[in-house]
């Protein structure tokens, strides 16, 4: 049974439905499968109490269990206690996920967990699990494993450039880029490139970068949108090569779009005034 592909994340509802209905001829190790998936669709709409009770009905019967449906209950269990906020908690759970899976050849879940890692423990650890993460998936011929390459890919390439390792960083930026196209999934085709140009610009290579932003600004409009940091860039890149006054609408725009991002205003509120600042507003 293909589980997986019952998955609709922006609808949990309806996936919890399509489960639901496997459900009913479903046996053994499929049916405690479908089970953990199902809590995992009250997980996403935040009703944890009942991800739990559907995870307790699961766990007496793990014992004799395989180790896929163990290795699905503990990305589950994992899963609610991070989204709840409990970090702690969520840690092992992953990490015996990974064990579990490598040790039985479920690439898939596996590298799920390897992904999930870095999620509640960042830093040089998490840096490590996306590393091996990516290593699974590019040597693995799971179709699970491979879908989340383009995201390991991108989260590895983004550790590297933190680390300033951009010469490194670049050529996974590059990988990434290929896998997101590859999917023909968009917008993140579009910012996979946008990461490739942003490693250029660290890298000194301004103007290869600049003809990046230049298409994906020209993209963006004839979505009928504006991304306000390929604006952040083009402003920074014209800058850099010595166009302030054609860098200041860019700037102006760019802190008119950002401002909006929920995330950056409480992140980086120094980077969005500095947006301000040099735009002249």
């Amino acid at each position: 049974m293909d589980i997986d592909s019952f998955w609709e994340y922006s609808d949990p509802a309806a996936s919890e439905a399509r489960f639901r209905s496997a459900l009913d001829q479903a046996k053994g190790d499929d049916r405690l499968e479908l089970l953990t998936q199902i809590a995992r669709t009250h997980s996403l709409r935040r009703d944890f109490t009942q991800a739990h009770r559907l995870l307790d009905e699961v766990e007496p019967q793990l014992a004799t269990a395989g180790a896929a449906p163990r290795v699905r209950y503990l990305l589950e269990r994992g899963r609610s206690f991070n989204s709840a906020g409990d970090k702690e908690r969520a840690k092992p759970l992953f990490i015996e996920a990974w064990q579990i899976a490598s040790a039985n050849g479920l690439d898939g879940l596996a590298v799920d967990a390897a992904h999930m890692v870095p999620i509640v423990v960042g830093g040089a650890e998490g840096a490590e699990w996306t590393r091996r993460g990516v290593e699974l998936a590019r040597r693995s011929t799971d179709a699970k494993a491979r879908a989340l390459l383009p995201a390991l890919l991108n989260n590895h390439a983004w550790n590297l450039h933190d680390e300033g390792r951009h010469a490194e960083a670049l050529p996974v930026f590059r990988e990434a880029e290929t896998a997101w196209l590859a999917t023909g999934k968009q917008p993140q085709g579009r910012i996979a490139r946008w990461s490739v140009a942003r490693c250029l610009r660290s890298l000194g290579l301004y103007d290869e970068a600049l003809a990046i932003q230049r298409v994906l600004e020209q993209e963006w409009a004839a979505a009928g949108q504006t991304d306000g940091y390929v604006l952040e860039e083009l402003a920074e890149l014209l800058d850099a090569t010595g166009k302030p006054e054609e860098a200041k609408p860019y700037y102006r725009r760019a802190a008119d779009e950002l401002g909006s991002d929920a995330w950056l205003v409480k992140n980086e509120p120094r980077r969005l005034a500095r947006l301000r600042e040099r735009g002249g507003g």
